[in-house]
């Protein structure tokens, strides 16, 4: 278990984000899937790590893996498909503690959402416009918001924020 340790004792002030990874069952599936999405290709593609030395990096006893980056303006993309050991699926969900969503920044949700779901992509529910009396700070307001799935189930969202709320 990690612990937590005194923010009055020590302060790291990381300030920037790299990369996000995401580990995949099927990295040729979640690449079509991110293509799609992302109406990009990867940077790097079908390319692979493994050794007692990155395996230990990983807390592991071995390590064999494939992987493809996708980079946005502001943030990498790495999608990981875990060969060796072959790891068993998570069951990520908004409420779970250890799930992760990874957010993306779009002009106005609603028409991203139809267009999204003319294209095939499944949706978790409704678009959302965050309302008065439902949520704290006020310049959250009007902020829109939609969630859907990656084919292992990494939770993602579109978010078109209202005000200076959640702008990077």
């Amino acid at each position: 278990m990690t612990t937590v340790p005194n923010p009055a004792k020590v302060s790291i002030g990381l300030r920037q984000a790299a990369h996000v990874g995401i580990a995949v069952r099927d990295l040729d599936r979640s690449v079509a899937f991110y293509q799609a999405l992302l109406g990009m290709e990867p940077v790097v593609r079908d390319e692979d790590m493994h050794g007692p030395g990155f395996a230990q990096s990983q807390g592991l006893p071995t390590t064999k893996l494939r992987y493809a980056t996708f980079n946005l303006e502001n943030l990498g993309i790495d999608l990981i498909q875990f060969q060796d050991p072959v790891g068993d699926p998570s069951q990520p969900a908004a409420n779970r503690p250890g799930s992760m969503h990874l957010c993306f920044l779009v002009d106005d949700v609603p028409p991203t959402y139809e267009r999204m779901r003319d294209a095939g992509f499944g949706f978790l529910g409704r678009p959302y416009t965050f309302a008065a009396g439902e949520v704290n700070p006020a310049d959250a307001l009007g902020t829109q918001v939609a969630y859907f799935n990656d084919p292992d189930g990494t939770n993602l969202e579109l978010i078109a924020p209202r005000g200076g709320f959640a702008r990077p």
